[in-house]
């Protein structure tokens, strides 16, 4: 390198994909992934609306809000630091106290953030299992000249876990003696974000020493993550260098004026919030230990419960059922691990867990016909394109696929007169069912096509699945054709319902399935299906939509397109449901 030249600056930030964040909210999905408390009264906000226009004109100014949150935790105002969010205080604290050459020790798993700040000033993070109990003498142990900042997490997002006082004191204490170029030693970074929710309140015990910073928000349980209104809590000393290293206006004037308002008013709704959600949490954590999840001892809002193999499959299920909740795949010690947001209402509740359930214990077992159950290949898809042949338009196996996947192709007959139509070819759907009819019937001299069907899945693995669990066929078949295919193979005695063209709309219309279910008289059920109208007609019946990838052109495609649809998961053959099932 001469002269002049820079060096390239690696990035610091953790790739983007790790942390995106929880998702945005949409008309009729249960938000359950961002652990945001209830939101305030209305009435706030119209509050809001005939604040001083000074609040949009002006710096703002958080010290009125400071000095009220001095009172309520008596300590001196110069103490407290406002921040934008929780977040903001714990990127001072690591601006602070962690350089490049130092490290923190972290409790793991912890809060995604840790990371990505540590990475931002250049610190190592060390990091210590924390599977039960607050692994105290670990971190002592792990204490050298090197350590600058030490982390704890209480409750500990993502798993609720607490500290206790003892645990504080003792390495507050031990961290003061490490030589780590500051008079008071190590710093002990508390994040109380969650801590209106438990009974291990440390912010007292952290007023104790000079080494310790509280922090915590009003995001979580005053529910006003929208503001981004956070706060430190330290020594006057700390607590003045906090300040110098981040913005001196890190707080909009309006935001401060909410949390103001809502602090002199809010106090009763939210302590009666963070009774529901104590009680909200204990039921969810049955529910999951009632289907083998194993739960944490939680003191936040939220439960995080392994799931094992099938933490995937009941993720990509809740959100099919159109509940979001929070995985972390990228850190081993939780990889197989859900977050779920506590809701503090009965019917989002109720709703949380019966989609849970919904997931973990279905009630029944639905199927799609063709090209699950069977192969039809030679039958219905050689139907369309000898019929579009006999008008006179040519069309590929690949793009048949392809007008299947694009959806609302559960009609064959509708189909092949929109692949006419496409081309320029007028026909009547009463010519186009004609010559499908022939090519798949059959006459008396010339059998039809669908004598070429055959079994995709075992008679014996149907017979044991409908051993566990009713079963039913939701297929857009006219009923004579699905009950021959089902009486030649010896299968009708299985299925307890099957849900025809004449029972009503087809699929992706959720009725055929909700039909079903109410023939088998269950709310919780599984359905396997080929096409994205399957899924998408599960989904909309409250049913978890599997996808499977029917013999075709491009597998490949298919399996895509089924998970662009919602698919839960994408089974390769129906035997490997047994695998979910367990």
């Amino acid at each position: 390198m001469t002269d002049g030249e820079l060096s390239p600056l690696p990035s610091t930030w953790i790739p983007r994909d790790q942390y995106t964040g929880p998702s945005q909210p949409e008309p009729g999905v249960l938000k359950l992934d961002g652990n945001e408390g209830n939101p305030p009264p209305r009435t706030l906000l119209e509050n809001l609306a005939t604040a001083e226009l000074s609040k949009l004109r002006d710096y703002p100014d958080a010290r009125p809000l400071e000095s009220e949150i001095a009172e309520r935790l008596a300590v001196d105002p110069c103490q407290v630091v406002v921040t934008a969010g929780a977040d903001g205080a714990i990127d001072r604290v690591f601006r602070a106290y962690l350089a490049p050459g130092r490290r923190l020790v972290l409790p793991v798993p912890g809060f995604e953030m840790m990371y990505r700040y540590a990475a931002a000033v250049g610190g190592k993070i060390l990091s210590i299992p924390w599977t039960d109990a607050f692994p105290t003498d670990e971190v002592i142990a792990s204490l050298d000249e090197a350590v600058s900042l030490v982390v704890m997490i209480s409750p500990n997002n993502p798993t609720g876990r607490t500290a206790t006082a003892d645990d504080l004191r003792r390495i507050a204490k031990a961290a003061a003696s490490v030589n780590a170029g500051a008079t008071f030693g190590a710093m002990v970074l508390l994040d109380h974000a969650y801590v209106e929710y438990s009974d291990q309140d440390l912010t007292g015990v952290a007023q104790e020493f000079d080494n310790v910073v509280t922090v915590r928000t009003f995001s979580k349980a005053w529910g006003l993550a929208g503001c981004r209104v956070g706060y430190a809590i330290a020594s006057s000393e700390v607590a003045s260098v906090l300040r110098n290293v981040g913005s001196p206006f890190p707080v909009a004037g309006l935001s401060l004026a909410a949390v103001r308002a809502q602090m002199g008013t809010g106090e009763a709704a939210m302590t009666e919030h963070v009774a529901a959600i104590r009680v909200g949490r204990a039921r969810l954590a049955e529910c999951l230990s009632r289907s083998a999840v194993l739960t944490h001892p939680a003191e936040g809002n939220f439960v995080l419960g392994d799931f094992g193999v099938r933490s995937e499959f009941v993720f990509e299920g809740l959100n099919a059922l159109g509940v979001r909740v929070r995985r972390f795949p990228h850190r081993a010690e939780i990889r197989n691990a859900l977050r779920i947001t506590v809701p503090d209402q009965a019917e989002p509740l109720n709703r949380l867990i019966a989609s849970l359930e919904t997931c973990l214990a279905p009630q029944a077992l639905l199927f799609d016909l063709d090209g699950v159950i069977a192969d039809v290949e030679d039958s219905y898809r050689r139907c369309v394109l000898e019929t579009a042949a006999k008008f006179g338009v040519q069309v590929t196996r690949e793009e048949l696929a392809a007008a299947v996947l694009a959806g609302d192709a559960n009609n064959d007959w509708v189909l092949t007169r929109r692949i006419l139509a496409g081309q320029g070819v007028d026909v009547s759907l009463e010519e186009v069912i004609d010559a499908y009819q022939g090519l798949y019937l059959g006459t008396a001299t010339s059998p039809g096509l669908r004598e070429s069907e055959r079994l995709l899945v075992s008679r014996d693995l149907l017979s044991g699945l409908a051993d566990r669990l009713p079963l039913a066929v939701v297929t857009g078949r006219p009923r004579e054709e699905a009950e021959w295919f089902l009486d030649r193979e010896g299968l009708s005695e299985l299925f307890q319902t099957v849900v025809c063209m004449e029972d009503g709309p087809l699929k992706p219309d959720p009725a055929p399935v909700q039909l079903a279910c109410s023939r088998l008289d269950v709310t919780r059920a599984w359905m396997v299906g080929d096409t994205p109208d399957d899924i998408r007609a599960a989904a909309g019946a409250g049913v978890v939509p599997i996808g499977i990838v029917a013999p075709g052109p491009d597998p490949t495609a298919s399996s895509a397109g089924l998970r662009d649809a919602g698919a839960a998961t994408v089974l390769n053959t129906v035997d490997d449901l047994l695998d979910l099932l367990q």
